[in-house]
């Protein structure tokens, strides 16, 4: 079979029939498939070739016109070379992807032949099912409807009936239908559907093939030309082959399919994806990531406005610890300026890690210092305080949303938003970790809190979660710990005694209150509070998480410093910091490294 970019595969689209897929050789695709990553690892080997060893050699010794000339055209070789290696390796993706969609459509017939053959059916060439006429069973049916006693024959679900068809009166005594007729009509379907299948897989694959063609030279039908254009397409192929919409799973087994080679383009052509790229290996979003803060600080550094220089100002921090090192080891989970800006650094790598957890960050968030210094400071004494009771762990700091940035009526959109980018997260997480059975834990902050308590309210919760850690919150949208998908007895609570943020009113207190004082002065506005609240446990994201009622284990913490005495509320800030409530952070440690028999508890409120 010979394949050629553009023009199907032969025996495939619209002439497709059952038979030419019965018979589709697509082991002879996937041998095309084999070829053309062939090619693209012996481009890549080239490329390597030039840029490690000739180039080096020519810059290191050589000077003058024609050496700078030289290194010009090795340069541009090696571009070429890159478009070529992509290329070939993406061909190959979708030749593969091709051989495995219509396999499963192959199945998928087989399955509806081997079925029509079991049951003495016929398939016709159209694809029609012939069957046999009722056994006689000497029953009978009343009725006012027709019947299909004879044999007849079945196409895509439709009876084009060679038995009798009869109808008769209300009241009156049938045959009983013929039993094979509906299992024909299911048969028909099934092999109308697998050519449909294969028909649909053969469209999509071919406008994939034609966009992949390279032009030509003029006067020379055999030398391909490498433009300026197709070079700068070349990632626009590299992104267009990415699963769009895809789960972690589907986009980790897509990764695992690349080659080394296509691999490489992809991280060296399209970082700001691959490093953003949930469910593929912690070290590869790492290089690509830091390939892209790169990038993002050269952008940033030409732009004047206010915005750009406090993203700047957290990007450069960020960096300054990743290049710094130390223990535990950095990666760069994610980067990006969109919305309030994206970070996600993880201290420990969270695919080698038995115990994982992420910490979403709450009121205020955004890319820049204080994150940098005051949120990834938080992760890293998380990490360091579970090597108490696990040295296998990562500890990741996660701004993956837009978190609110005013103080004043905070809504709930922006943590819906955010639990279901956090979900995704997890889950990329749970294919790439390498444990048999890893232990995570989902750790809210303030109003990260509530975007934990959205993400756990999705179908199945947070993917991977064993624990939730909730601290200073304001409450996290469910009255009660069972309700976080996890069990009541691993949801663990630390609300300080001065954080005002844990004693937050609801709403529905606020409004009471206001309507009093207006009506009776002070005296009726805290009556009419107390009335609204009966068991003053409702905060204003609902039931207080520390409270009795919400059936959560509260952890001892420090007390923490009045209100307006450093800032505004300085005991919100405490919970993550050895130097200010140890006590605290232990017990997060605790949670984190799977040893919960270890916290110390206190009564709820």
């Amino acid at each position: 079979m010979t394949i050629v970019a553009g023009e199907g595969i032969p025996g495939v689209g619209d002439s497709l029939t059952w038979g030419r897929l019965r018979d589709l050789r697509c082991g002879e695709l996937e041998g095309a498939a084999d070829g053309w990553r062939r090619a693209s690892h012996r481009v890549g080997a080239a490329r390597d070739l030039v840029d490690k060893q000739v180039l080096v050699r020519l810059t290191d010794g050589q000077e003058g016109d024609a050496a700078r000339a030289a290194v010009h055209r090795l340069r541009v070789l090696s571009r070429d070379f890159a478009y070529v290696c992509a290329e070939c390796g993406l061909v190959g993706t979708a030749l593969d992807g091709l051989a495995a969609e219509l396999k499963g459509a192959q199945r998928a017939l087989r399955d509806a032949l081997d079925s029509a053959q079991s049951l003495g059916f016929t398939v016709r060439a159209d694809g029609s099912v012939g069957y046999p006429p009722a056994p006689s069973a000497g029953e009978t049916l009343m009725g006012g409807a027709g019947d299909e006693g004879g044999s007849g024959l079945v196409a895509g679900g439709r009876a084009v009936g060679t038995g009798p068809v009869r109808t008769a009166t209300p009241g009156h005594a049938l045959s009983a239908p013929n039993p094979h007729a509906a299992r024909a009509r299911e048969i028909a379907d099934a092999i109308g559907h697998a050519v449909g299948l294969a028909r649909a897989a053969d469209m999509r694959y071919t406008a994939e093939l034609r966009r992949l063609t390279a032009g030509q030279a003029a006067g020379d039908a055999s030398a391909v030309v490498v433009s300026n254009t197709m070079w700068h397409d070349a990632a626009s192929d590299l992104r267009r082959a990415v699963p769009a919409g895809a789960g972690p799973a589907a986009c980790g087994r897509w990764w695992d399919a690349l080659s080394p080679e296509l691999r490489d383009a992809y991280v060296e052509d399209c970082p700001d994806l691959v490093g953003n790229l949930d469910g593929i290996p912690a070290v590869v979003r790492d290089k690509a990531n830091r390939a892209n803060l790169t990038a993002l600080i050269g952008e940033l550094r030409h732009s004047g406005d206010e915005t750009s220089r406090t993203r700047l100002a957290g990007l450069l921090r960020i960096k300054e610890q990743l290049d710094a090192g130390g223990h535990p080891t950095p990666f760069l989970l994610g980067i990006g300026t969109e919305g309030n800006g994206r970070a996600i650094v993880s201290f420990g790598n969270p695919d080698t890690a038995r115990n994982v957890s992420a910490y979403v960050p709450g009121l205020g968030t955004s890319l820049d210092a204080d994150f940098a210094n005051g949120d990834l400071k938080r992760a890293r004494d998380t990490a360091l305080g579970v090597e108490k009771y696990d040295k296998s762990v990562a500890s990741i700091a996660w701004l993956g949303y837009d978190a609110p940035q005013g103080p004043g009526v905070v809504g709930t959109g922006a943590a819906e938003a955010g639990g279901v980018a956090y979900n995704r997260f997890m889950g990329g997480l749970v294919v790439t970790n390498e444990h048999e059975d890893p232990h995570f834990t989902a750790i809210g902050h303030s109003y990260g809190s509530r975007t934990v308590g959205a993400a756990a309210r999705h179908p199945g919760g947070i993917p991977g979660a064993d624990d939730i850690v909730l601290v200073g919150s304001p409450g996290v949208g469910v009255d009660r710990a069972e309700d976080l998908g996890v069990g009541k007895d691993h949801v663990f609570v630390g609300a300080a005694e001065n954080d005002v943020v844990t004693k937050l009113p609801s709403p529905r207190e606020v409004e009471a209150g206001s309507a009093g004082l207006l009506i009776g002065g002070p005296a009726a506005a805290r009556l009419a509070s107390d009335l609204a609240d009966r068991g003053d446990d409702d905060l204003w994201f609902g039931r207080d998480p520390a409270s009795r009622a919400f059936g959560a284990r509260r952890f001892v913490v420090a007390d923490g410093p009045p209100p307006f005495s450093d800032g505004a509320v300085p005991a919100h800030s405490n919970y993550f910091s050895p130097e200010k409530d140890l006590g605290s952070l232990d017990n997060i440690s605790a949670v984190v490294g799977g040893s919960p028999e270890d916290v110390v508890e206190q009564e709820p409120r």
